[in-house]
């Protein structure tokens, strides 16, 4: 078997990488891609910049959910795995072990307080079924709570949370005295799921991004927390794709004064190098790990080089000009998409929380219409799947105002052709 070097991976032939997809991979997601119109085959990337294989470069502002926060192949990340490569490999994790136990500390250190183990996974999903693992453990309940159009990742547990597109394919939607779903933003829904004081927990995204951005109402996490700690429910705060300062601070559920008794993170957290996942508790929320350390077992789950890695993201994340570029970014764009808002009547509404943005247009299928149009213009934003109005634009945490600039630039004639196109509601 010859194996291509990365080199040679990288000038494979466009075509026969599409037909191997198909052939070997997953035909229905490749085909649908081409349908759409979004001919693309990821080749070299850097910073907030993909290309195509056949050149064309792309603002990525999708960030595969956040995942390259920092940008493509970030080079204070890649520098410190390379370091880390000379001393360390996956590790054993049936040990205790250096790089975890930094790491651990350091995730436990930088959570609100009252927080006190990290348990740590090798992806969003792992860690999700770890949190509600969790949670069932501390309760002694089996019941979980989360919100119509969730979607909390593709594993077991996980599965049974999401919206009934990504469980029922796979008979995952869980018996429904089991897993319930309640509207968002409904404090009375949410009551009626927890008021029999049967609820092991309540899992929510702080903000549910395949919904779209929904946008919390005025009071609604707080109220949530409060009923959970009337009827004895812990909460569950999924800040895969809110957390790591997205919402202007490292967890965006403490930009709305609350306190889970659980922190679920990833993505980001991998510096887009290399997979780590976590999960952040109280004592009494993950008491198992002082009853049975053999309650959860991951090879992968954080590996060694996955936690010296993610020990480096924590630390650029947290930077005070991190966040200061943040607050610009968030500022910055704003504005300036408020002003392509105003020339545009269809371009119905900005959903924003820091650098978490949700275009919102007057048509069921309106974000589709404007992916495609800036697909051929340089920017790479998708829409919600839970939500096609909505386009997800989702700005890295370094991005410069040059940057934004050409963002803005392209972002206003892509939404202007979009609109010449956009049928009639």
């Amino acid at each position: 078997m010859k194996v291509p070097t990365p080199a040679e991976l990288l000038n494979s032939d466009k075509a026969q990488v599409l037909k191997d997809s198909i052939q070997f991979w997953n035909p229905e997601k490749t085909q649908n891609w081409q349908n759409q119109g979004v001919d693309l085959v990821i080749g070299r990337r850097e910073g907030y910049y993909l290309y195509d294989m056949s050149g064309h470069r792309l603002i990525d502002l999708h960030l595969n959910g956040g995942t390259f926060n920092l940008g493509h192949r970030n080079p204070e990340v890649i520098a410190t795995l390379k370091s880390a490569l000379d001393c360390f490999d996956i590790g054993n994790h049936h040990f205790p072990a250096i790089g975890r136990a930094a790491f651990a500390k350091a995730l436990v250190e930088s959570a609100p307080k009252g927080m006190k183990y990290a348990m740590l996974g090798s992806g969003g999903g792992e860690a999700i079924d770890i949190a509600l693992k969790c949670a069932r453990n501390s309760t002694k309940r089996k019941k979980i709570v989360s919100v119509v159009r969730a979607y909390h990742g593709h594993t077991g547990l996980a599965l049974s949370t999401a919206n009934e597109r990504y469980a029922k394919p796979f008979l995952s939607e869980g018996a429904p005295d089991e897993f319930v779903k309640v509207p968002f933003n409904d404090l009375a829904a949410m009551e009626a799921a927890l008021k029999g004081s049967d609820a092991a927990c309540v899992i929510m995204e702080t903000i549910p991004a395949t919904y779209g951005f929904v946008m919390p109402a005025e009071g609604y996490l707080p109220g949530v927390k409060k009923l959970c700690e009337k009827y004895g429910t812990l909460y569950i705060a999924d800040e895969v794709q809110t957390g790591l300062m997205r919402c202007g601070e490292l967890w965006g559920i403490s930009t709305y004064g609350v306190t889970p008794d659980i922190i679920v993170t990833s993505k980001g957290l991998s510096g887009g190098i290399y997979p780590i996942s976590a999960v952040i508790t109280t004592q009494a929320a993950g008491r198992w790990v002082e009853e049975d350390g053999w309650g959860h077992i991951s090879t992968f789950g954080g590996s060694e080089l996955g936690c010296v890695v993610g020990l480096k993201t924590l630390e650029i994340t947290l930077r005070e000009e991190t966040k200061k570029n943040v607050k610009f970014i968030a500022d910055y764009l704003r504005a300036g998409l408020d002003r392509i808002r105003a020339q545009h009547p269809a371009f119905k509404g900005i959903r924003q929380r820091g650098v978490i943005f949700g275009l919102e247009f007057d048509h069921p299928e309106g974000a589709k219409y404007v992916m495609r149009a800036l697909y051929p213009r340089g920017i790479w934003a998708i829409y919600s799947q839970l939500d096609p109005r909505v386009l997800q634009f989702k700005p890295g945490l370094l991005c410069d105002k040059a940057l934004c600039d050409d963002i803005l630039a392209r972002m206003e004639e892509g939404i202007a052709a979009a609109m010449k196109t956009l049928p009639k509601a």
